[in-house]
């Protein structure tokens, strides 16, 4: 008979260790929580990771980093676009 542990799911936010689903479950604010638990539930095999991943990061500022980025891509496109026509 072999022992098995507890599963855990690992992953690097900010620089911290997230080992387990409890573990981002617990950081979410408590009216978050149902929905985490709900999607976690549901979630297919092949997608449990990017789901854990998402409500992972929810906690930290990617998404709103992830805004910034794009922000200023649209602004380079856009600037980019405006000169090709200006060109023509």
């Amino acid at each position: 008979m072999s022992d098995i542990g507890p599963t855990t799911w690992t992953t690097h936010i900010d620089g911290e260790m997230v080992e387990t689903i409890d573990t981002i479950r617990i950081a979410l604010p408590e009216e978050q929580r149902a929905v985490f638990d709900s999607e976690v539930g549901s979630a297919s095999a092949d997608q449990l990771q990017l789901v854990l991943a998402s409500w992972a990061l929810s906690l930290t500022s990617a998404g709103e980093e992830d805004d910034a980025v794009i922000a200023r891509l649209r602004e380079i496109t856009s600037r980019q676009q405006h000169q090709m026509g200006a060109s023509l």
